[in-house]
């Protein structure tokens, strides 16, 4: 089995902050995490970070594209390729999201997904899918197409999961059945989200009660917190345990509404996410289509050419933590948990992803402080940038 031994370590986990630290990977796992002097007796590889941060991989639960590539564009090299661009991000297990597009197109979708992990999974891990729409409300689209857009059916969720699993899907709880649905995605272990979503608290509340505990791009798309009617925004506020998604490039958020949100929060239901669009990676000016409407990339804000609606970021993950660190004040060991190991408890990974510890999976990003960029990523102990 494959031994690495990582030396010079500023280890940053859930709750630990550990300088001059070393971690030994071995068999796809972490088998110590300690400052003590290691023996690197039959290692394979030793890789000094100097001092580094060594992050648990992000999880990534929310990203539709990267370096001109969509996770719903026809041809199944793009998901190589944005998964590629991803892993590059430190992103070590990431859920491709999809657009508001037809029937056809998330069929095919998931077969280009399948496609990838049969191939062997080679950048980052992608255990499922996001489906973000088509069952939203028309009147909170965003950019999404509304041309696409369709009542909530588990029958049409049930059939792209039969190709490739579904892990979560955003929609917008109001619409007729949107309390069933909910049910019956928890039914068949598939995370349920409120978003692109006129609704307000009582509108919420049955799907609540059937299990609902997720609320997609928090602040964005959604009913705005109000005196009289506190909407989604009041909601994500008042009911702790809703996991809520936030962009944290200051863009789709202020930095008060970032302060607010990450010191009124539990840190514990708060997940970060990119929403990255195929024009992550790519200079001002960069012009696209997605799911049929236009746009283009400026000052570094991705919006739609007719009405100028914000259409996702070009976010990398590793910016959206430095960004609420430097707002908050908030230590690095308490907010690491929203990049990686909230996600992996909603999923069902919280004992084997999202922390560096003994018997986790060796899923690491190495961040240079004074870049905040990726300086080496790690695949279940695999060096793969």
């Amino acid at each position: 089995m494959q031994k690495t031994i990582i030396t010079n370590a500023h280890v940053i986990s859930p709750g630990i902050d550990m300088e001059g630290a070393t971690i030994v990977l071995q068999g796809g796992e972490i088998r110590t995490v300690t400052k003590r002097r290691v023996s690197e007796k039959g290692a394979d590889t030793r890789v000094d970070v100097q001092g580094m941060y060594v992050m648990p991989g992000f999880i990534d639960v929310h990203a539709h594209g990267s370096a001109t590539f969509d996770f719903c564009d026809a041809d199944p090299e793009a998901v190589f390729k944005f998964a590629e661009a991803k892993l590059h991000e430190g992103v070590t297990t990431l859920l491709p999201t999809t657009l508001t597009v037809s029937h056809e197109a998330l069929m095919r979708s998931a077969a280009n997904a399948k496609a990838y992990v049969a191939a062997g999974s080679p950048f980052c891990k992608v255990p499922g899918i996001h489906l973000e729409g088509p069952f939203i409300n028309v009147k909170c689209c965003g950019a999404q197409n509304p041309d696409f857009v369709r009542k909530p059916s588990f029958k049409e969720v049930g059939e792209i999961a039969k190709v490739f699993p579904v892990r979560l899907v955003s929609y917008a709880v109001e619409m007729e059945g949107g309390a069933k649905f909910a049910q019956e995605c928890l039914k068949n272990g598939i995370v349920p989200s409120c978003g692109h979503t006129a609704a307000k608290l009582a509108d919420l509340m049955p799907a609540y009660k059937k299990g609902l505990r997720h609320l997609t791009h928090f602040c964005n798309q959604m009913t705005p917190l109000h005196h009289r009617e506190i909407g989604m925004v009041g909601a994500g506020f008042l009911l702790d345990d809703l996991a809520t998604e936030v962009i944290c490039d200051k863009i789709h958020l202020c930095p008060d509404m970032l302060r607010l949100i990450f010191t009124k929060r539990p840190l514990a239901s708060i997940q970060m996410i990119t929403d990255s669009l195929r024009c992550s990676h790519c200079p001002d000016g960069y012009s696209f289509n997605m799911g049929g409407l236009d746009v283009r990339l400026e000052k570094g804000e991705a919006r739609l050419v007719k009405g100028g609606n914000l259409a996702g970021s070009t976010l990398w993950m590793g910016t959206g933590l430095k960004n609420v660190h430097e707002i908050t004040g908030i230590p690095l060991k308490d907010l690491v948990r929203t990049t990686s190991w909230n996600q992996a408890l909603e999923q069902g990974w919280g004992d084997r992803l999202g922390k560096i510890e003994k018997g986790f999976a060796a899923d690491l990003v190495v961040i240079n402080p004074k870049t905040w960029k990726p300086a080496a990523v790690f695949v279940d102990g695999e060096q793969r940038v």
